[in-house]
């Protein structure tokens, strides 16, 4: 199993970010895969899941401001992170149930 997020970056608050996660060696169209972060200094976190047939769910905190969604045909997971805030920088990963790759950093700062 490889999970490779990638598009993190410094942005503003208030800007946009989109996260992709480049998934390989299992069966992607038939994994729930989530978005977890670890922000400096804390416990990972939930961020938002989405089942293989596209139900999605959200930490409240995010909930309005970030979207979730999954390609199948292409093995890859995605995060549209907009209106971000302060208390979004982290260290943003793609996960299966067991696994958790590589992760991307976000930085909100102005």
């Amino acid at each position: 199993v490889q999970l490779q997020a990638s598009g993190g970056g410094r942005v503003q608050p208030g800007g946009s970010l989109k996260l992709s996660c480049a998934a390989s060696g299992f069966a992607f169209n038939r994994t729930y895969m989530r978005w977890v972060r670890q922000p400096p200094g804390q416990e990972t976190e939930f961020v938002a899941s989405m089942s293989s047939v596209g139900n999605a769910y959200y930490q409240d905190a995010v909930k309005g401001r970030f979207t979730i969604s999954r390609d199948n045909a292409k093995n890859m997971l995605y995060l549209q992170m907009n209106s971000l805030k302060s208390e979004d920088t982290a260290v943003y990963y793609c996960a299966t149930d067991s696994v958790r790759g590589r992760g991307t950093q976000v930085t909100v700062s102005s």
